[in-house]
């Protein structure tokens, strides 16, 4: 808990709840205040599990199309009858409502990426709603949360984000409905303590304004349509999603299936809407402007916080140990032995229920594609899926012949493209035309490693999309304008999206430390992991925090045409289409439309770097359908002169834990060690590095895993330690290098990555392995086939040959706080 609360946004979020909500088990936090857990007793925890973490105080999700008689008899047999029903009593009462609103302010710690340190605090308004039991009220403000603080034409974003008094909203922005009563709440961070008010003015003004004008039509229809998309888009987790949503309101013994006739509710709305024009503004009145239950709070840093915070804790825990008697210390102690001594013991798993390994499926599915060539030179790919009415558009445009210079900016670039304008609309009329005629516009990084070769990967920029059926040609549209004409002129809004973007970066950091120190860590292995530190890494975050900073900021919009001219053209590009069958016709129009009203370099542009490889992917005929084998042929990079280093960096930060990544270059996807090293990742995980990371070392996680890049990777997370951690890293080398486990710890990592390699794939996802990642069926089929016959003696023979000290190239990173041994080790880069 004290690494959960690192993150000022959760503790934001987590006093907003218990403050709004104070009467009852929303008033404390579920996981325990970290000051607060050395209070609790083993007979409260004890009698607190049994009376909560009980079938009598539970609910049973079932999902899918297996017989519901097989799955009660089951759950009958192995659960209930095992268990006497108790009256649990975990009934939530309402919350006593308040006569007059009230104000909270709390200390939080330190941002070290705040663009402006000055500007720390946050503040905001929150309102108690409806029990939301009540279903359609809850719907309906639900809805109305959205038009009030969704994308750039919504009020709030209007009047808060556009005002330059912050940087972004507060956290646990709009509904909330997990509680038994939902609340909305609006507010800024990255404000100045002296704003505090100013906000506060803004959303009363706010809130007034929307009760006298209402919201336009449009606004409505455009989420309307983003509830059909939602309703018609198909995931591969629609059925826990379904539980996800109705779980609270069946928690508090709401309806559950009411619930779920979201059409139902939809019709009742428009209903509403035209029975009574005004029937939002009277929620707005009712709910925001003569609603006494309102709390203000705002959140300010302290230098000290984390000393604080680290003071208190060791004086509770001074006071606790004095209190204790001789005997009870070494009734501790001896209990403490006794833990490690259980902890290091094997469990016994035979009485869990269990898949064996001979019960996966030898071979996959392979899935039917289709090449063509629009405007005769534009490679598209085209899978045939039952996509239910919805269309799904991709595009890959190679970064090849972009400058070194310009490089930093991709990923800004790419995050501002869809909001700037295009053709003749401006940023507010083109994100009202994308809500009403997509399910989103995205466009991202693309840095690919090859499958066949750790040296040589492929750099783009993806563009990502859908829409329904009936949409497609606006869809295409917008993309054709996006590529033809962004509009670049808005400095204030650009700069309202810069400071968004880093403050959100800089949020970031505590939920993915992890992944930060991991893409660190494996910045000088193989040449692809320079431009994934400089996008998606630590390099990017501080680029984004100079440019936030930056009083004058055209130098850095001036660079945005500069990178269009580049990237949005049609001189090394590749689209792919998922649709219905009836559909891809339609769909082949539109594209070849698209393709060749996209503007073509006037002059031959040669790579930055000039070692490029070509490499094309085919399409196999599959069964006796001979299928147009057109190649998609992929441009990519390839450093001779890379050389691998180590490097060990320490990011010191302002946190009471630490994060953790070691990397080492091993072998690419293609290769016959590959999947030994795969199995291996999940077997250290389960077998090894849980018990002794998480379960002895306290920490929030840990593990293993070999990236797509051929980077096998050791990670912590949210880690009181830093180097016993490294060290544990060493001691799970040894272990697996000893070959201390057996066929059964094996078939459990086989297991565990089938599930990960047979993930189901949704209709919008077939294909994709292959159009981005030049990944064949058949070359998945190789591997699986390599999965299959990994045994011990592959497993400690890879855990020698690439793992063991000095075979292969390291590289560390650890984020955290200030640490003498680190300091004191002249091999640590401290940054």
């Amino acid at each position: 808990m004290k690494g959960a609360f690192t993150d000022n946004e959760r503790l934001f979020a987590q006093h907003l709840q218990n403050k709004l909500l104070p009467d009852h088990t929303y008033g404390v936090i579920s996981g325990g205040d970290p000051l607060s857990i050395p209070d609790l007793t083993w007979e409260q925890l004890r009698q607190f599990h049994a009376t909560h973490y009980h079938p009598s105080n539970s609910r049973f999700f079932t999902y899918g199309n297996f017989p519901l008689e097989q799955h009660l008899k089951q759950i009958h047999e192995e659960a209930l009858v095992k268990f006497q029903r108790i009256e649990s009593n975990t009934d939530i009462p309402k919350q006593k409502l308040w006569k007059n609103p009230r104000e909270h302010c709390i200390k939080c710690g330190l941002d070290s990426f705040a663009a402006d340190p000055s500007k720390q605090t946050t503040v905001s308004v929150s309102y108690l709603l409806t029990d939301i039991t009540d279903t359609f009220e809850t719907f309906t403000l639900s809805l109305l949360s959205s038009l009030l603080v969704d994308g750039p034409n919504s009020p709030f974003y209007k009047a808060l984000i556009e005002s330059g008094v912050g940087t972004d909203f507060s956290p646990d922005v709009g509904f909330n409905g997990s509680t038994r009563e939902a609340y909305f709440s609006v507010g800024l961070q990255g404000i100045a303590e002296r704003d505090v008010d100013a906000v506060k003015q803004i959303i009363a003004r706010t809130v007034d304004e929307v009760i006298a004008k209402g919201f336009e039509e449009d606004r409505i229809e455009a989420l309307l349509h983003k509830i059909e998309i939602q309703l018609k888009h198909q995931s591969t987790s629609f059925g826990l999603a379904l539980t996800s949503y109705i779980a609270s309101c069946w928690n508090q013994d709401g309806d559950p299936v009411e619930l779920l006739k979201i059409a139902d509710k939809v019709s009742r709305f428009r209903q509403c809407l035209k029975e009574n024009p005004r029937f939002l503004q009277e929620k707005v009145e009712t709910y925001f402007k003569d609603n006494p239950h309102r709390l203000t709070l705002s959140m300010t840093p302290e230098e000290t916080y984390c000393d604080k915070q680290a003071k208190m804790e060791a004086e509770k825990l001074k006071q606790r140990i004095s209190a204790l008697s001789g005997e009870e210390k070494k009734q501790i102690f001896e209990k403490g032995l006794e833990l490690i001594a259980l902890q290091s013991k094997s469990e016994d798993t035979s009485c869990l229920p269990a898949l064996k390994v001979s019960d996966i499926e030898p071979k996959i599915p392979f899935t039917l594609l289709e090449t063509t060539l629009a405007a005769d030179e534009i490679p598209v790919q085209y899978c045939a899926q039952p996509t239910n009415g919805v269309v799904y558009f991709r595009a890959v445009s190679s970064l090849n012949t972009l400058p070194e210079e310009l490089k930093p900016y991709v990923p800004l670039f790419c995050n501002v493209i869809t909001k700037m304008g295009c053709g003749a609309l401006d940023y507010r009329e083109q994100a009202q035309k994308i809500e009403l005629k997509t399910g989103g516009m995205s466009v991202s990084p693309h840095i690919i490693p090859d499958d066949s070769h750790l040296d040589v990967y492929e750099q783009g920029v993806l563009f990502s999309s859908l829409c329904l059926d009936r949409n497609l040609p606006d869809m295409m549209h917008l993309w054709s304008e996006i590529f033809n004409n962004p509009r670049f002129e808005e400095e204030e809004h650009f700069r309202v999206l810069v400071k968004k973007t880093a403050q959100e970066l800089s949020n970031g950091i505590p939920d993915c430390g992890h992944l930060y120190a991991s893409i660190r860590a494996s910045k000088n292995l193989t040449p692809s992991g320079e431009l994934q530190e400089m996008f998606s890494g630590m390099d990017q975050v501080k680029l984004m925090k100079r440019i936030a900073e930056m009083s004058d900021i055209k130098p850095v919009l001036r660079k945005l045409p500069r990178i269009k001219k580049y990237l949005l053209n049609s001189d090394n590009i590749r689209c792919s289409v998922n649709a219905a069958p009836q559909q891809i016709s339609e769909a082949s129009k539109e594209v070849e439309k698209f393709v060749k009203g996209i503007t073509k370099s006037k002059k031959e542009r040669k790579p930055v770097r000039p070692h490029v490889i070509e490499k094309s992917s085919d399409v196999r005929p599959v069964g006796h359908e001979m299928l147009n084998s057109l190649q998609i042929t992929r441009k990519l990079i390839n450093d001779p002169t890379f050389k691998p280093c180590q490097m060990k960096t320490h990011f010191v930060l302002p946190f009471p834990v630490n994060y953790i990544g070691e990397c080492i270059r091993t072998v690419p996807y293609t290769a016959a060690d590959y999947a030994s090293l795969r199995i291996l990742a999940r077997l250290m995980t389960a077998k090894f590095l849980h018990r002794e990371i998480r379960e002895k070392g306290g920490a929030y996680g840990g593990g293993a895993k070999l990236g797509h890049n051929g980077i096998f990777t050791f990670y912590s997370y949210r880690d009181p330690n830093s180097l016993a951690t490294l060290k544990t890293f060493e001691k799970a080398v040894e272990w697996a290098k000893s070959g201390e486990f057996t066929q059964q710890d094996i078939d459990e990592a086989k297991l565990a990555v089938f599930a990960a390699v047979d993930a189901p794939i949704a209709p919008s996802d077939k294909g994709m392995d292959h159009f981005l990642y030049g990944i064949s069926d058949e070359m998945k089929q190789s591997h699986r086939e390599r999965l299959f016959a990994v045994n011990s003696d592959k497993l400690v023979d890879v855990s020698n040959k690439y793992l063991a000290v000095g075979k292969s190239t390291h590289g560390l990173a650890v984020l955290g706080p200030e640490n003498t041994d680190i300091t004191k080790d002249p091999s640590w880069v401290k940054r």
